[in-house]
C-alpha cells in the first residue's frame, strides 16, 4: 500500500467501518476493469457501503477533498463505465443488495442498487410477478439504471428508463434526494428520474430504486426461425412489427454466431441466420399471433420454424443467445472481446445489418452479428488481439463505420451499452448543441467533477 492509499484508507476509517474499506491489490485489480477491451486503471481504494447515509458521508468527504468516486456494480459493463481512470474511490454496492419491499397490487418493487436481475426475479416469482429488463448479463439493477440497460424483452416491455418510478440518489455534495414517487403518472415538475437514468454515475450515486414489475404471462412460447439470408430474417422482423404482433422477444443471430454457439455448446443448430422469438400472453391470443408470425416468416423464405413451449426447452433455446458472448470469448484464447452497439430506426434495419455484414466480409475481421432487432438495436461481436496494432485499428475503424452509418440515418451510437469512454467522442456528432445542456447540468450537480470523471464527456 503506497502512502496515498494508506492516507485515504485512514481518513475513510474515521466514518466508515474498517472492514468495509480495502486497498488490497487483488481487490483493486478487480475494480480496475469491466468486460470491455478498454485499458484498466486501478482505484486507490475500494469501499463497500451498507446504507445511503454511509454513501452520503463518503460523498461529502470526497467532495471536500476533490477525490474521484466511481460507482461499481458487477463490472459487466462494456464501454469502460466502471474503470476509475483518475483513481480515487471505487464504490462497490455488493453489500447493498436487499429487496426492500414488494407491492404486488401496485406492480412495484423497492430495491437496493446491488440487487441483481436474477435475484429480483427469484424474489418476485412467489408473487406471480417478474422484472422484464434482460440485458443477458446478471447485472445489478443500480448498474442497469446507470446505463439505461435494455435487452431481449425491450420490444414488448420497454427499456430500463420505462421501469423506473423513483430513485434515491446521493449527490456529489452528499445530499440525498428522491427523483419520483410510486404513482403511475405525474404532471408535477421536471421528470428528473429520466435525467438520472443513463447518467452512468456522473450526476449522482443510486442507493435505492423503485421499479415497475409485471404479472407472469399465462403462456410463454418460444420459436426458432431459420433463413438462408440475413436480409430475409430482418425483413421478417420488420414485417412482424408492422403487423402489430405483440412480440415479447425477437433476436437475430447470424450464421457466424450460430457456428460459434455450436462449437461452444456442442449443439447442432443449422448454421444459418436465425431469429429467436418469444410470445407472451393467453392461450387463445397466442395461437393467432404465432400462426400470423409463422406465415410472415414463410413468406420471407423461412426454411424452418420450430416451437418450444416447455420451460426447460425454452431456457435452452435462450441460452444460445445469452451464452453467445462467452462462446466467442472461450473459443478465442489470447483475444479480447469488442462488442459494438448501435441502434437505427426500424425502417433502416435491413440496410444497416446488410451493410455491417458486407463491411465485415471486406475487412478480414472475424465477427458475428446479433441483436435485439425488434427495437432496431444490433451488435457485432469481434475478438481482437490487443497486441496486434493492425487488428485493433481495423476493429476501431469498423466500429466507427457502424456508428457513422447509424447516425447518418437518424440512429444512435449506443442502443443500450451506454457511452462510458468508448462512445464519448461521438456525443457531439449525435447531440449537437444539446450536449452543451448536458454538460451544464453536470456542472450544476457536480461542479468539482468528482463523479465518474472522464465518462460520457470528452476531457
Amino acid at each position: 500500500m503506497n502512502t496515498m492509499e494508506n492516507d485515504l484508507v485512514g481518513q475513510l476509517k474515521k466514518f466508515i467501518p474498517a472492514e468495509q474499506i480495502t486497498a488490497n491489490p487483488t481487490v483493486l485489480e478487480q475494480h480496475s476493469k469491466d468486460e470491455s477491451y478498454h485499458t484498466p486503471h486501478l482505484p486507490d481504494v475500494v469501499v463497500f457501503p451498507k446504507s445511503a447515509e454511509e454513501v452520503s458521508r463518503i460523498m461529502k468527504f470526497a467532495n471536500e477533498k476533490n477525490i474521484p468516486v466511481t460507482p461499481f456494480g458487477m463490472g459487466t459493463s462494456l464501454e469502460g463505465h466502471v474503470i476509475p481512470y483518475q483513481g480515487g474511490i471505487s464504490l462497490d454496492f455488493q453489500l447493498m443488495n436487499e429487496v426492500l419491499e414488494v407491492r404486488p397490487t401496485d406492480f412495484l418493487v423497492r430495491v437496493q442498487p446491488g440487487v441483481t436481475r436474477s435475484q429480483l426475479n427469484k424474489a418476485l416469482k412467489k408473487h406471480g410477478l417478474f422484472f422484464t429488463v434482460d440485458p443477458g448479463a446478471d447485472a445489478t439493477l443500480g448498474g442497469m439504471a446507470a446505463t439505461n440497460a435494455s435487452g431481449t424483452t425491450s420490444v414488448r416491455y420497454g427499456i430500463m428508463r420505462d421501469q423506473v418510478r423513483d430513485l434515491e440518489v446521493v449527490l456529489a455534495d452528499g445530499r440525498i434526494i428522491h427523483t419520483g414517487n410510486m404513482t403511475a403518472k405525474s404532471s408535477s415538475g421536471y421528470h428528473i428520474s429520466s435525467l438520472f437514468v443513463g447518467s452512468e454515475g456522473t450526476l449522482g450515486v443510486f442507493t435505492e430504486l423503485t421499479l415497475r414489475v409485471y404479472g407472469l404471462p399465462e403462456v410463454i412460447t418460444a420459436a426458432r426461425a431459420v433463413f438462408s439470408s440475413v436480409e430475409d430474417a430482418v425483413t421478417t422482423v420488420v414485417s412482424t412489427l408492422s403487423a402489430g404482433i405483440p412480440i415479447a422477444r425477437m433476436e437475430l443471430v447470424d450464421a457466424r454466431s450460430i457456428k460459434q454457439v455450436n462449437a461452444y455448446n456442442n449443439t447442432t443448430y443449422p448454421e444459418k441466420p436465425t431469429l429467436f422469438i418469444e410470445f407472451h400472453g393467453s392461450e387463445g391470443g397466442l395461437s393467432y399471433d404465432i400462426e400470423f408470425t409463422q406465415n410472415i416468416a414463410l413468406e420471407n423464405g423461412c426454411q424452418e420454424f420450430l416451437f418450444e413451449t416447455d420451460s426447460k426447452a425454452r431456457s435452452q433455446l435462450w441460452d444460445v443467445r445469452h451464452s453467445l458472448a462467452y462462446a466467442f470469448v472461450h473459443k478465442s484464447p489470447g483475444k479480447k472481446m469488442m462488442v459494438t452497439d448501435v441502434c437505427v430506426p426500424i425502417s433502416e434495419l435491413v440496410g444497416a445489418i446488410v451493410d455491417a455484414r458486407n463491411h465485415i466480409d471486406g475487412s478480414e475481421l472475424d465477427a458475428g452479428i446479433v441483436g435485439h432487432v425488434g427495437d432496431g438495436n444490433y451488435h457485432v461481436i469481434l475478438m481482437i488481439d490487443l497486441n496486434d496494432p493492425e487488428e485493433v485499428s481495423k476493429a476501431k475503424e469498423f466500429n466507427a463505420h457502424l456508428v457513422e452509418y447509424a447516425l447518418s440515418r437518424g440512429g444512435s451510437c449506443t442502443g443500450e451499452h451506454g457511452v462510458g469512454v468508448g462512445k464519448a467522442h461521438y456525443q457531439r456528432r449525435e447531440h449537437g448543441e444539446a450536449l452543451d445542456i448536458m454538460m451544464a447540468i453536470k456542472d450544476v450537480l457536480d461542479p468539482k467533477g468528482i463523479l465518474n470523471p472522464g465518462k460520457i464527456f470528452m476531457d
